[in-house]
């Protein structure tokens, strides 16, 4: 093998520690080498902690001619400077414009005393690089075609989006079916409990949302089904009558889009409800059915019993035997949710559509949808409710983005234990924006709490560490997401505690008052610096404090945010800087313990 040969070759001369070899990993797909846009080629590189400088010789793999055997390529010389520490790895990154949408390269990788060459074969020293009539193995980018770029819409990363449950929100018809409901209250709920939050009860809340700096509002589901959570849909083609009707939605959409805020509705096509007509008909009819293939049904005829799934009768959403999983195999079904889809779009003009459980569902029929509905609305947001990796989804041909929760969870833990230091936030940051391509990380949904997780305030119970992370969350790359009843730090554990109802009559109290506008100013911050919004960030490690957080956002004319986090149980003698545009416990250069500062970066 080259690598080891080469090492032996090199003790041969001196003794020296060869290249950790294991740490290099580079290949030209996926996140590593990919097409930003029609122009720019992204490469990235991984390496050990032990290379100090990377040269890239890059060009067109015919610039010296058509494989005649005399080539001596060697390509254009460049350093890539940009670079994110990762645990164990360093993650190079450079863009190239190459001249004709294709290109050859190869690696040049700098220890204290040896400089090694990197090409899809392997590793190779200076003299078998220049060895006459061999031809390396570089890497090669063969075509940048504009069919496969990963396109997604550029609206997202200026969105910062408010999820609403609806039956929690607000009831815009009090005096409707109030016999049927629960008191509007506050504190804990049940999933039992229904409270009467409405969709006419969010229009008249638009305004509100617009204050407070809403541009985006994902909803939970609101189709027709059994449950006060609406996962376990009876019929795809109706809003729930709980929630209103369809002129109802039509008005809350039109009367949004006319505020500047864009509507998201949750898609819950991995699974159905135990009352969806097809899975109704298949309970009868049993094999014979026309819908059979529309499940994943084991044993025939399903025994007559209501009990989870772990015998295997049927496929379901976990082990719940209320909801059926749905064949997304089945080219029945993926025309069926194409027209559902398609009906939503067509008639009440929705923004985007998140996916509830997005990694189960096929990638065929993934694939098919994201087809069909960009055809009809190109612009469209795809997201995807995926809580690990979600390479493989992330391709270009399926989802726009996924729910960040690596991110979410990385925040928290650092919160969490104190006995993190800054460079583990660092490590953790970096990674959460290297695995995907920039296309996604630029529209990546954010989020600190969910319908699904216990509630920021709730697992911290400190305002302090709860604008600390709230800090982080806008001023990260993607697309902030706020939990109704975060602008109060509203509290709840996990479901179904986390979906109390919205104190409205609280929020003119003076402590929510002051909550409120510091999520404001948040808000406005993110939508007006065009730097909290860029993907480009650093950490410049400044201060020797071990839980000092620090790092700099950087827009595109070169100007920088400076966001500062004292995570530490010590005052902290902050450095001259520029404008301040947040800030909590600083005063006469003074950053308290859990103090946060956001500020314009001197020059």
């Amino acid at each position: 093998m080259k690598n080891w040969n080469g090492c032996r070759a090199a003790h041969s001369k001196k003794e020296e520690e060869c290249m950790e070899f294991t740490g290099i990993y580079h290949k030209t797909s996926e996140q590593m080498s990919y097409p930003l846009n029609e122009r720019e080629l992204i490469i990235n590189l991984k390496t050990g902690y032990d290379v100090e400088k990377v040269f890239i010789h890059y060009g067109d793999p015919f610039e010296e001619g058509i494989l005649g055997g005399k080539e001596t390529w060697t390509g254009k010389r460049e350093e890539i400077f940009y670079k994110k520490r990762l645990r164990f790895q360093i993650w190079w990154t450079t863009t190239l414009v190459p001249a004709y949408k294709r290109c050859k390269y190869f690696f040049e990788l700098h220890t204290t005393d040896q400089v090694w060459y990197y090409f899809e074969d392997g590793f190779l020293t200076e003299e078998q690089l220049h060895m006459e009539g061999r031809m390396q193995q570089c890497f090669v980018v063969p075509w940048m075609n504009p069919a496969d770029i990963n396109r997604t819409p550029d609206w997202v990363n200026d969105t910062v989006w408010y999820q609403i449950f609806p039956d929690r929100f607000c009831n815009g018809t009090p005096g409707k079916n109030a016999g049927q409901l629960c008191p509007w209250r506050n504190g804990p709920v049940t999933n039992e409990e229904r409270f009467g939050g409405n969709l006419e009860g969010i229009r008249q809340k638009l305004p509100y949302l617009k204050e407070l700096g809403i541009n985006g509002i994902y909803l939970n589901p609101i189709m027709e089904a059994e449950s006060n959570h609406k996962y376990d849909t009876t019929d795809y083609t109706k809003i729930d009558p709980c929630f209103g009707e369809k002129e109802d939605f039509i008005r809350l959409v039109q009367e949004a889009h006319a505020q500047g805020i864009r509507i998201m509705v949750d898609a819950v096509f991995n699974h159905c409800g135990r009352k969806f007509a097809p899975w109704l008909d298949v309970l009868e009819k049993g094999r014979a059915s026309q819908y059979a293939d529309w499940f994943m049904v084991n044993t025939w005829p399903i025994p007559e019993k209501q009990a989870d799934t772990r015998d295997g009768r049927y496929y379901s959403f976990a082990f719940a035997d209320g909801m059926p999983k749905l064949n997304t195999n089945n080219e029945e079904v993926i025309d069926y949710f194409c027209g559902i889809c398609r009906d939503w779009i067509t008639d009440y003009d929705i923004d985007g559509i998140r996916f509830d459980v997005g990694n189960e569902v096929s990638h065929r029929f993934l694939k098919t949808l994201r087809h069909h509905l960009k055809t009809l609305k190109p612009d469209i947001y795809l997201l995807g409710e995926i809580w690990h990796d979600a390479s493989q989804w992330l391709a270009g041909d399926e989802y726009d983005s996924v729910m960040n929760y690596p991110l979410t969870s990385g925040i928290h833990d650092f919160f969490l234990d104190s006995s993190m230091k800054k460079e583990e936030f660092e490590f953790m940051v970096n990674r959460c924006y290297t695995m995907y391509m920039q296309q996604n990380n630029n529209v990546m949904f954010n989020l600190l709490d969910s319908h699904d997780t216990e509630r920021l305030m709730n697992r911290f119970h400190s305002l302090d560490t709860f604008y600390q992370q709230l800090a982080v969350l806008f001023t990260m790359p993607g697309s902030p997401c706020i939990f109704y009843g975060t602008e109060i730090a509203m509290e709840g554990g996990h479901d179904p505690d986390c979906r109390r109802c919205m104190p409205w009559e609280e929020l003119e109290l003076p402590k929510n008052q002051e909550k409120t506008a510091a999520l404001r100013k948040l808000i406005l911050l993110r939508r007006t610096e065009p730097a909290c919004r860029s993907l480009y960030f650093h950490f410049p490690n400044e201060y020797s404090s071990g839980r000092c957080v620090e790092y700099i956002k950087l827009d595109g004319e070169g100007r920088e945010v400076e966001v500062l986090l004292n995570c530490s149980r010590e005052m902290m003698e902050i450095k001259e800087g520029g404008e301040v545009l947040f800030s909590r416990g600083f005063h006469d250069r003074l950053l308290e313990p859990g103090g946060t500062l956001i500020r314009h970066k001197n020059r």
